[in-house]
């Protein structure tokens, strides 16, 4: 259980930093839409590249300021650098490229100049953190890695004019004078254009095929003296993060949402549906009879009170974080505010009469619906009584700040594919049939439903028989309907679940991405849209890689139980 608590507590110190860094880069790069996913950054839905191996500063190894000089890094490439001209310009070698990359960076940081002076430090600490990381890690004791630590740092040196790391100085003076007459035109081209990109471009490019011939004929050296005829590997000779080629993501849901946006709406690998002739929607105390329902009430009744939270309190705190300031009525007989048709006879009866004027007074108004949809699959099922403590609380707090609150839940009806799958098997297993199970969305609380009617249902989340498979862009899809049919001016749609969508019947016939992929365009569909304010509530996990707002909380831990309603409403307001 420690352990557990740990790791969400890393993780979301990980992401609180990822927040800070993109507000930075947002800020100095005057672009709005740019926000980290997974550890990524993306502008809206498009993934951003690596661009080069001392941006990606180890929440694990590296201190603050490597994320600041990282962050500022990242802001200067995206506002100083035309990513169309060094597209044009990029080798298609992947060691070429990657190098070719690096010299690109060196040169934006290059251009924070004297008015700048934390990025600039921030910046120097960054590389030199990567420099040292990339020694002590071993990479300088094999030639290749010492020749490209070498050119890296004489190159950044000559463009910033900052000094190459003392430390290592007299490591590579033997190879940094070996090579300075092959290079010594390349660079001096490259600090002369640094102001110009596309004049910088062709040193560059002839600096890193340079190198990238060097680094090739050192390989085939080594294998030679070896006996072994071992392929050159750039990804370990360079030491630096490299993109995937196509198709060589990692066979991980989150890593292959992360891999890129990709619109296969229309084509073989588009999201369809088998069969909706055994999809329900029901209210979720129909699946439990009626003695053991108010035995469940009894048990949440008595976790609740365990917690020991004030909801009083926590109204109050919502009401801050939801309301708005609307008109309730006028103060009349005002000396200033606007005039007060009514009263100006006075002014002919009563020349110095100066209280003309009425004022409006305005009342905090939480004008919000608040839907929150509750991962019911298998692995929620250990879960089950904190979350409905949570959520039932939670109802318990809206309601008395004035908001509406919804209580949705998704699972499937079976395990397997149930019924849909039998269809499937009679109709001859035909090819890619799409989702392959019986859908089953539950209401726990209807959003038009006063908690005090609603107590005892909402206990039926504790029945675990219910807690099967999950399709979670469907069950998103049906929340967003219901709650964009609600009046209320602001909508928070809030997805509660502790990892990504699962059906093994659907993973088996198709795509096994198809459930990610579909998730991810449903958030990414109604992120784009803005009329919901959409987050998610990792239990345990990062759902960053789905949502753009999300939040790990732990529910395994009791000495947390006060801290995770601050974090689900630290969440809310992230996402207006």
């Amino acid at each position: 259980m420690a352990d557990h608590a740990s790791l969400a507590t890393t993780i979301r110190r990980q992401q609180r930093l990822d927040e800070l860094c993109a507000t930075a880069i947002r800020a100095l790069a005057g672009q709005g839409d740019l926000h980290f996913r997974g550890g990524r950054l993306f502008r809206g839905r498009q993934r951003l590249p690596l661009y080069a191996a001392h941006l990606h500063p180890s929440h694990d190894k590296d201190d603050l300021d490597s994320f600041r000089g990282a962050a500022d890094g990242l802001a200067l490439r995206l506002s100083r650098s035309d990513p169309a001209l060094h597209h044009r310009h990029q080798p298609e070698d992947p060691v070429e490229r990657a190098l070719f990359d690096l010299f690109e960076q060196l040169r934006v940081e290059a251009l924070a100049g004297d008015d700048w002076p934390g990025a600039r430090r921030n910046l120097r600490h960054r590389f030199e953190a990567w420099l040292l990381a990339f020694h002590h890690g071993g990479l300088t004791e094999t030639a290749s890695g010492l020749l490209v630590f070498t050119v890296a740092q004489i190159t950044r040196a000559r463009l910033t004019g900052d000094p190459v790391l003392e430390e290592t100085e007299d490591l590579m003076e033997a190879t940094r004078a070996g090579i300075g007459p092959a290079i010594g035109h390349a660079l001096a081209a490259m600090r002369r254009h640094r102001l110009d990109q596309a004049a910088f471009a062709a040193p560059a490019l002839e600096l890193a095929r340079w190198l990238a011939q060097q680094l090739a004929d050192v390989a085939a050296l080594a294998a030679e003296d070896s006996g072994e005829d071992k392929p050159f590997d750039s990804r370990i000779a360079l030491g630096m993060r490299m993109e995937f080629e196509e198709g060589d993501v990692e066979d991980d849901a989150a890593a292959w949402v992360l891999s890129g946006p990709r619109d296969v709406r229309d084509g073989e690998n588009a999201y369809r549906v088998f069969t909706t002739a055994h999809d329900r929607e029901l209210d979720a105390s129909a699946l439990v009879r009626a003695a053991q329902l108010d035995e469940f009430r009894e048990q949440l009744d008595r976790h609740v009170q365990a917690q020991g939270v004030n909801v009083a309190r926590l109204a109050r705190e919502l009401m801050v974080l939801l309301a708005t300031p609307l008109r309730d009525d006028w103060m009349q007989a005002q000396e200033e505010g606007f005039i007060d048709g009514r009263r100006l006879a006075q002014l002919i009866t009563s020349p110095t009469e100066r209280r003309l004027f009425r004022q409006p007074v305005r009342e905090p108004v939480a004008d919000a619906a608040v839907t929150f949809l509750i991962d019911c699959s298998g692995s929620m099922r250990t879960h089950r009584q904190a979350v409905s403590a949570m959520v039932d609380v939670f109802a318990r707090a809206l309601e008395l700040a004035g908001a509406t609150s919804e209580i949705l839940g998704f699972t499937t009806g079976a395990w397997n594919g149930g019924r849909a799958a039998k269809d499937w098997q009679r109709a001859g297993r035909p090819a890619r049939p799409g989702r392959l199970n019986e859908v089953l969305h539950l209401v726990f609380k209807a959003a038009e439903t006063p908690w005090r009617r609603a107590r005892r249902d909402l206990a039926a989340m504790l029945k675990e028989d219910a807690f099967r498979e999950g399709i979670d862009g469907e069950a998103l899809q049906w929340a967003a309907q219901r709650l964009r049919a609600r009046p209320e001016r602001r909508k928070l749609l809030i997805v509660i679940s502790d990892g990504c969508p699962m059906d093994a019947a659907t993973g088996l016939a198709n795509d096994p991405h198809l459930l990610d992929r579909h998730l991810q365009e449903v958030a990414g569909d109604l992120e784009a849209a803005g009329d919901i304010e959409l987050s998610a509530v990792g239990v345990g996990l990062d759902l960053s890689p789905y949502y753009r707002r999300s939040q790990v909380i732990d529910l395994a831990s009791s000495g947390l139980r006060h801290r995770v309603f601050a974090e689900v409403m630290a969440v809310m307001a992230r996402s207006r």
